[in-house]
């Protein structure tokens, strides 16, 4: 079935249908209707799979997918017109050309910690592009994945775009098959396999991975302001976000005052009747909840820490250090370990060394600063006195670096991520006969006179 599926595919991106603008512009206007018309079943589903609320549905997954559709759009024309480039002497006269190519049938493997998002927002620069896709949402949130299909089966285009729906067999079944690129976000351990699989045929891929994100507050940040924007960053979603601080080193000088504004902001925020929300996300499963619940030390809780069924508290731990275990793995659970610090550059060298994350984040009156500790550190994205808002920025590609991930998307990014630029010269008549044989002592004074070699 799958096969048949990628056959078709292939089939209906070679008749061309999905290279002229005004098809590509169909397809994104027909989904985003139905995206306006399938918003209320989306919300239902994520409540079912693992309690996520109305209001953190529409803003950390639907508008963003709208907004992603909306921009691809708006610029659509503008991306996939063909460019002029300067060319060289040694080929005057002539012209350059950088043509936009659609790669043809693309696979994009979503996961379940933002199973519409991960799923729906690459689409849309994929589809843009003029490829077609194989879209694979993830089990673990099943609700969303029937919702995704109906979705699509209503779209009514399935060489344009199908849904696979299934776990372990279907993934394995799906990587079996040749592909023109992939685009996967996920753990770093799948994501070896894939790119493994993706070796057997060159296909091309995006790797969207993650890590463990640091977040500095320095002695001379605004305390309030960054326990503020700390504590919505860590525990939206439930904490299982990509992009989350994983860990947060204090300034040894702010950490009572630090500490103290970050209690003041869980209670406000997640306690507002004096209980926990019952709109705080769950974990998603039993496997997560026993590796989340297994970072926590009793000793070192100084807020939450208690478990009912899959909903685990808003935790923190103090005076963590790194023979740890919450500081052996990415936590994606709701756990703020806080570590101190006393030296930004001891600090740097240490962050530094490890693995590149695919978030950083830095809290700082000092602006130059900022913007000297952001350039020296390695990772794929991040924020100057704010966590997680720098991916909402269509103008900003998304991306990991190193072992968090490889290539990027949103905006313009996704558009050329699923697009080849393809480099095209036209000659004219003339030309300088340098190149051709034979080579006389007066053409090789002449060829190091144009090139500056001796």
């Amino acid at each position: 079935m799958i096969q048949e599926m990628v056959v078709k595919q292939r089939a209906y991106f070679d008749t061309g249908a999905t290279r002229p603008l005004a098809a590509r512009k169909a397809a994104l206007q027909k989904i985003y209707s139905l995206l306006g018309e399938y918003q209320s079943q989306f919300v239902e589903a994520f409540k079912a799979d693992y309690n996520k609320c109305e209001f953190d549905v529409l803003a950390t997954e639907y508008y963003l997918v709208m907004e992603e559709c909306r921009w691809q759009l708006k610029h659509l024309k503008k991306m996939s017109k063909t460019k002029s480039v300067k060319t060289s002497i040694f080929n005057f006269p002539s012209k350059g050309y950088l043509m936009q190519e659609p790669y043809g049938v693309c696979l994009i493997i979503a996961p379940w910690n933002y199973p519409f998002q991960l799923a729906l927002e690459p689409l849309m620069g994929c589809i843009a592009a003029g490829n077609t896709a194989i879209i694979k949402p993830a089990s673990a949130t099943a609700n969303v994945a029937k919702t995704i299909k109906a979705l699509f089966d209503e779209f009514g285009n399935p060489g344009l775009i199908d849904v696979v729906l299934g776990s372990h067999q279907e993934n394995a079944d799906l990587l079996e098959q040749k592909y023109d690129y992939i685009f996967f976000t996920g753990g770093a351990s799948t994501g070896k396999e894939i790119l493994a699989k993706a070796a057997v045929h060159l296909t091309p891929c995006s790797l969207e991975l993650g890590g463990k994100s640091p977040c500095i507050i320095d002695e001379d940040a605004d305390i309030d302001l960054a326990a503020k924007r700390c504590v919505w960053g860590k525990y939206i979603n439930g904490g299982q976000t990509c992009v989350a601080p994983d860990y947060f080193y204090v300034h040894e000088k702010v950490h009572d005052a630090f500490l103290e504004a970050v209690k003041k902001y869980i209670k406000q925020y997640f306690y507002p009747a004096g209980k926990l929300s019952e709109n705080f996300p769950y974990i998603i499963n039993d496997k997560q909840l026993a590796k989340v619940t297994g970072f926590l030390d009793p000793a070192k809780i100084v807020v939450g820490g208690k478990v009912s069924g899959r909903l685990l508290e808003p935790t923190v731990m103090d005076h963590v250090s790194w023979d740890d275990k919450v500081m052996s793995d990415e936590i994606f659970g709701p756990i703020m370990p806080i570590l101190t610090f006393n030296n930004l550059n001891d600090l740097l060298a240490l962050i530094n060394v490890k693995e590149k994350p695919l978030a950083f984040y830095y809290f700082s009156k000092n602006r130059k600063k900022a913007k000297a500790v952001m350039l020296l550190s390695p990772f794929g994205g991040g924020c100057i006195n704010d966590t997680i808002m720098h991916l909402t920025n269509d103008n900003l590609p998304f991306g990991g670096v190193g072992r968090s991930g490889m290539g990027a998307y949103h905006g313009a990014a996704s558009f050329k991520t699923f697009s080849h630029q393809k480099s095209v010269l036209a000659k004219g008549k003339l030309e300088i006969n340098l190149k051709y044989p034979p080579y006389t002592a007066k053409k090789m004074k002449l060829f190091k006179k144009f090139t500056h070699l001796k």
